[in-house]
């Protein structure tokens, strides 16, 4: 599928990986949709990108918010692609050191946030694909998903983080059959350890200890390399119901 001239949306697009995700699309000539809920960082992005970027405040966990961010995104152009980066992590234990129990609906917010987030823009933004003309192939759109290294190495307090973005892996597969009749792709990508805002939370030290635990190339990903996989799923018309790891061969120790 050709970027250029589709119309994509991006949830998550206004920092991080999400945001290295609206600026490669644009920069392919892509029509993007920024959603996120901080209106200042998205806002400011598109003056920065100029023509052929909007922005659209929303929660990607309520469905009137983002049926209308869908709408929008296929105003100026056909909505063929969309990026699922938005999310949350947490970090506590299934029984804490003090013998209590993780709190039930701390942990139903990450799954919420990570996984029913996902998944509600995933079958709003195909529906609104799969009633757009029919590419060569019969392909109309393609929906890429973000989970993590966690869904399959989960550490040491990351129990409902990594449930999470277990479910979206575990979706990935039955979403593309669901969606193959009407020519929708869909894909998941798994990245590691990246070098994004969450990151410059921790110490200098903190950050240096994580990079040397990838094998090759030894440091945190790049924002912009995940953004190439992004592209590249999108142009490649044969990946399909596939999670795909980015993550220098990182393999996630218990803790």
């Amino acid at each position: 599928m050709l970027i250029r001239g589709a119309g994509a949306l991006v949830t998550g697009g206004a920092s991080g990986l999400g945001e290295a995700t609206v600026r490669q699309l644009a920069g392919a000539g892509a029509d993007v949709t920024v959603v996120d809920r901080n209106a200042d960082a998205g806002e400011a992005l598109v003056r920065d990108l100029g023509g052929g970027a909007k922005f659209v405040e929303a929660d990607v966990c309520d469905p009137e918010q983002v049926a209308t961010a869908v709408r929008l995104a296929g105003e100026t152009a056909p909505l063929r692609i969309a990026c699922n980066v938005a999310g949350i992590a947490d970090v506590a234990r299934t029984v804490g050191r003090d013998g209590s129990p993780l709190d039930l609906e701390r942990f139903m917010r990450v799954v919420h946030v990570n996984l029913v987030g996902t998944f509600n823009v995933l079958r709003l933004a195909a529906a609104a694909m799969a009633a757009t003309e029919p590419l060569a192939h019969g392909e109309r759109g393609v929906v890429v998903n973000t989970a993590s290294v966690a869904a399959f190495d989960g550490q040491v307090g990351q129990v409902a983080y990594a449930a999470s973005k277990g479910g979206v892996v575990g979706l990935t597969l039955p979403a593309a059959r669901d969606l193959a009749v009407v020519g929708v792709r869909v894909c998941t990508i798994a990245p590691g350890t990246f070098d994004t805002p969450l990151l410059d939370l921790l110490p200098a030290e903190a950050k240096g200890a994580l990079a040397a635990d990838v094998p090759f190339p030894r440091r945190l990903g790049q924002p912009a390399e995940f953004a190439l996989l992004v592209a590249h799923i999108v142009e490649n018309p044969y990946l399909n119901g596939e999670t795909i790891r980015l993550d220098g061969a990182l393999r996630m120790p218990p803790k």
